[in-house]
């Protein structure tokens, strides 16, 4: 070919022609530097039938200028971009970008400076210094990645250089990972087990797209399972993604999959240097990555030879993007599986109803394990009426979970107590007047958290330090916190046992590998008697030493109007309630709840999963909702509150009138300020045959708006703040 069509990473211009000049060679897929102007972008080579643009004459065409050392994206991944930006009403741009994310890797092989501490102390300590040698021991990573662990600037690490006390390591980027084996240790696995096991691995060997969802109990041995076909595709050279919901659930899961196949698999994240990042990059488009494990964002990556994907926790929330391309990476890797003919394992303890109604209708095969493995038996479940009984005065443990919590710890035995709320409190007030501290950027309360002595935004991450007195009146020493978070828990159990050893398990105190390992090792060994914590702690995590749960508040998920709240909460507590009991010993699992008669509460109680998600399924037919109806959402938002209402009341002004499709709003968000932003939503429920997409495309194309002003599309959102 002498003249391709690109797609090119700027928002503001479409596709763009350019000429191959004598002697280069490109294909479709390849990925290559054009000229852009005075500068040089990088773009992909794109069949010019499925990329629309405007043709330019040949006398006018600018050469590109080279193609990059990397193997051009399959064809299957460029539908796979093209269904995706299709379906949630994105950029083909925008899409395209989350395969090429690490720029680094483009370039071909290299190498680079690393830094590492020498062990030798500088001639000259000064306080900055110091905690850099304490923040930077057995790491080595840029100067620039150093600073930011030790929370310094380059400077100081640049003087610790000098002083011999960092020393410069030659790294090579693209070495080789070590090499995992499909036959190093063979597992144990129950009758049930294997049956399911050996159904995986023959649609390993099929090479045909084939859905499953791996409908099994907490504690049921599903990891295990399906490592089974993950050992097949490994003898068969294909290679495997594993999708897990949460970056902490990464390393149990690298112990467990190192024990079982002798050196650990790939690991994808945004938590790691740009160096990992590249190096991971470069081994996957090789085909030399055996296995990945990885967040949401593993699945754009550009497999040379991918033969089956696992979806682990299927049902969680956080697989949906809630920025950018608001994609939802289950749904997108069960797409990704159809294109490229392979089997996809959706595993999960709770299912969401989605999944569950298309194993109904026959689109994915069910598979179940009904018992947990080695014996173990699934913990009793009960609920303390709170109404009835509550805790003491200025307290939040029930006085029945109090007995419980003692028993357990005078038996050597582990107790987790679970509330979905980080810090301390969620509300903090004056005592004097009332004041409430809001974050300056969100319609959101500050969070106290007293162990780092900070008030925070869980939304946009704002953060300033307790004031002395009330910034309204001026009272000193007057500020109240309102409700428990898990740190006001962790000091009432401090103060019921004052012996206990307690861990509080969140985002904020287990935000690093290093941190969740240390986590994990006291847990395994018995170093700690109480866990506190968030739904971290819901799930993947194996305890045999944990045998009582307390919910400390079962209604927390159930306030709001989102459609999925009965449905989440449901998941989460029953995903908590599995940590019980997983050993040798019996589990015992206590919900404190204010409405027992909740048909979720009951369903919990009765452990009657089936009769919750029966009548889950009826209300949501009833109701037009997912999966028997379309939900999508238009987000509306500007730095200015006249000029984001402006641009919503014109969208909603030109609403179309279409069969089938409902259209609400425009209204204020329930959020409506977010991260400096004022923000409206309309919200679309339709049948499940109107062409929700083609509607909102035809409705918006048309429009023009302020260049402050951002209208996002949610397809299927989660999210409905």
């Amino acid at each position: 070919m002498n003249r391709v069509r690109l797609i090119i990473f700027n928002a503001a211009l479409g596709p763009l022609d350019y000429k191959v000049p004598d002697g280069m060679t490109v294909e479709h897929g390849s990925v290559v530097v054009a000229p852009l102007g005075p500068r040089q972008i990088i773009g992909i080579v794109w069949e010019e039938d499925r990329l629309p643009g405007e043709s330019v004459s040949d006398s006018k065409l600018r050469n590109i200028i080279e193609v990059l050392p990397v193997p051009p994206l399959r064809a299957e991944l460029r539908r796979l971009i093209e269904w995706t930006a299709d379906y949630y009403c994105a950029r083909l741009m925008s899409v395209a970008r989350m395969v090429v994310s690490s720029g680094g890797a483009l370039r071909g092989p290299t190498t680079m400076t690393e830094y590492r501490l020498t062990g030798v102390e500088p001639e000259r300590m000064t306080p900055q210094r110091a905690v850099a040698l304490d923040a930077l021991q057995n790491e080595q990573a840029t100067i620039r990645e150093l600073a930011d662990l030790a929370s310094v600037s380059d400077g100081v690490l640049r003087g610790l250089v000098n002083q011999g006390a960092l020393e410069p390591v030659e790294v090579d980027i693209d070495r080789p990972y070590p090499r995992a084996r499909a036959d190093h240790e063979q597992p144990d696995l129950s009758d049930d087990q294997r049956k399911v096991a050996d159904q995986f691995v023959e649609a390993v060997k099929a090479r045909e797209f084939a859905p499953f969802l791996l409908d099994g109990v907490t504690g049921s041995g599903k990891t295990e399972v399906y490592f089974e076909p993950i050992a097949a595709a490994i003898r068969d050279n294909r290679q495997v993604l594993v999708l897990l919901p949460e970056i902490a659930l990464t390393e149990a899961f690298l112990g467990r999959f190192e024990d079982r196949f002798g050196a650990a698999p790939v690991v994808w994240h945004s938590g790691q240097k740009a160096t990992e990042r590249r190096r991971a990059w470069r081994a996957i488009a090789s085909g030399e990555a055996q296995v990945v494990v990885g967040a949401r964002s593993a699945l754009f990556l550009p497999y040379a030879n991918l033969g089956l994907i696992v979806v682990d926790e299927a049902h969680e929330i956080s697989f949906k993007q809630d920025d950018g391309v608001r994609y939802n990476a289950r749904d997108v890797a069960v797409m990704r599986a159809r294109f490229e003919k392979f089997p996809i394992i959706l595993a999960s303890a709770t299912p969401a109803l989605e999944s569950l109604q298309m194993a109904e209708s026959g689109v994915y095969q069910r598979v179940e394990l009904p018992s947990r493995f080695g014996g173990a038996t699934l913990p009793d479940i009960a609920t303390i009426n709170l109404t009835e009984n509550p805790p003491e005065r200025g307290r939040w443990i029930a006085p029945e979970l109090v007995e419980a919590l003692e028993d357990r710890l005078a038996k050597g035995e582990q107790s987790l107590l679970f509330l979905n709320r980080r810090g301390y409190a969620p509300l903090t007030l004056c005592r004097n007047c009332g004041y409430r501290f809001q974050c300056s950027n969100c319609s959101a309360w500050l969070v106290e958290h007293r162990f780092s002595r900070r008030l925070a935004c869980h939304h946009c991450g704002h953060e300033e330090e307790p004031p002395a007195a009330c910034p309204d009146c001026g009272e000193k020493d007057c500020m109240v916190a309102c409700g428990p978070g898990v740190e006001r828990i962790a000091d009432e159990v401090a103060e019921i046992l004052p012996d206990a050893r307690i861990a509080i398990a969140t985002s904020d105190t287990l935000n690093t590998r290093e941190k969740v390992a240390d986590f994990v090792a006291q847990a395994e060994g018995g170093a700690i008697d109480v866990i506190v914590g968030t739904q971290l702690v819901t799930k993947g995590f194996h305890f045999p030493e944990l045998t009582l749960v307390g919910v400390i508040d079962a209604d927390l998920g159930l306030e709001g109007g989102d459609l999925r709240a009965a449905e989440r909460t449901y998941q989460q507590v029953a995903q908590v309630a599995g940590r019980a009991g997983r050993g040798s010993k019996p589990g015992e699992v206590f919900i404190q709840t204010r409405h027992p008669e909740e048909p979720v509460i009951a369903a919990l109680e009765a452990g009657d999963r089936d009769a919750f998600y029966a009548a889950e399924t009826e209300a949501r037919r009833g109701a037009g909702a997912p999966p028997f109806g379309r939900w999508a959402a238009i987000i509306i938002s500007s730095e200015d509150e006249a000029e984001a209402r402006e641009a919503a009341n014109a969208i909603g002004g030109t609403r179309p009138n279409v069969k089938d499709v409902m259209i609400l709003g425009p209204a204020p968000a329930p959020m409506a300020m977010l991260r400096g932003r004022y923000r409206y939503r309309l919200l679309i429920n339709a049948r499940r045959s109107a062409q929700i997409q083609d509607v909102i495309r035809g409705w918006l194309d048309g429009l023009d708006f302020p260049r402050g002003v951002r209208v996002n599309v949610d397809i299927d959102p989660y999210s409905f703040v």
